[in-house]
């Protein structure tokens, strides 16, 4: 599909697709964004709309607190996009490292670091083996688990839908923040990866218990070396559960790739402490650029 030039703009759409695999394949991203299915599950959330200036495709998007941004302009004449949306009063939210250091070394501009925005890059082989002390107590929850629950691990296909899609909703009623307005978003978006896994190219794991799903891992490559999870979800009640599926994620699925991405922490201390427990071995980092 045509995508407007700049200022013009129109929202994404499932045949978007093989433009954004073929951009991202030559881009080789390392923020977790920065995949097709990454960007059109949240396509409501936030509000992304995609315009082009010369050869490089933007997407535009707005933050949770109503904040109008860009992405970094992808693929083209990256430096002259990021000068007209810049100049146009916008700022670029997710720059890797590696963008500014190529595009804004010289650039009178504000570069600030978003620590709540931070991936979190793992070991595979770490996490699916849990090896030596460091991962002592993940190792006893998962055994602690194992030992009061007949479980199946599987993977992920469309037979798991309705049993994911009702864990899904049991979660949410008890996860629920009141007045979180991305909590809604994030659940909807979580729903239709499932819905929609095999169209997005999505891989996942599924955890039985007694024949009924009892949590899930959903995620897709990002990259030759790396693999990105998604979403997860598992019962609150059942203790060791979440550090299984975990595991299971990294053990069965993208086994080719060195590392593993889980995303950011939003600032969320529960689960800053949670992503920190399993010793990343980097913090990939995304900064936000504006004109001073």
């Amino acid at each position: 599909m045509e995508i407007p030039a700049w200022p013009a703009s129109r929202p994404f759409d499932i045949r978007d697709k093989p433009l954004f695999d073929s951009i991202f394949e030559i881009l080789q991203p390392r923020v977790s964004e920065l995949t097709f299915a990454g960007l059109y599950l949240f396509r409501v959330a936030h509000d992304y709309s995609l315009s082009r200036i010369g050869d490089s495709v933007v997407v535009m998007g707005q933050g949770y607190d109503g904040t109008r941004y860009c992405l970094p302009p992808l693929g083209g004449d990256a430096s002259a996009a990021c000068n007209l949306l810049l100049g146009a009063g916008l700022e670029l939210y997710g720059v890797e490292d590696a963008f500014v250091s190529r595009f804004f070394k010289d650039v009178v501009c504000e570069i600030v670091e978003e620590r709540d925005s931070f991936d979190y890059l793992y070991l595979r082989e770490e996490l699916a083996t849990l090896p030596g002390n460091r991962f002592h107590k993940k190792k006893n929850r998962i055994n602690y688990f194992a030992a009061r629950h007949t479980h199946e691990v599987h993977l992920y296909s469309s037979q798991h839908l309705c049993g994911c899609l009702q864990l899904l909703d049991e979660w949410g009623r008890v996860a629920e923040v009141e007045a979180n307005r991305s909590f809604g978003m994030e659940m909807d978006a979580t729903a239709e990866a499932l819905a929609q896994a095999d169209a997005m190219g999505m891989e996942g794991v599924v955890v039985t218990v007694e024949g009924v799903v009892r949590a899930f891992a959903v995620g897709e490559r990002l990259n030759p070396d790396t693999a990105v999870c998604h979403f997860e979800k598992a019962d609150h009640f059942m203790e060791g559960l979440s550090q299984l599926v975990n595991r299971e994620f990294a053990r069965l699925l993208f086994t080719e790739c060195r590392y593993v991405n889980r995303e950011q922490d939003l600032g969320e201390p529960g689960l800053r402490n949670s992503k920190l427990s399993y010793h990343p071995v980097e913090l990939v980092k995304k900064f936000r650029v504006r004109r001073k």
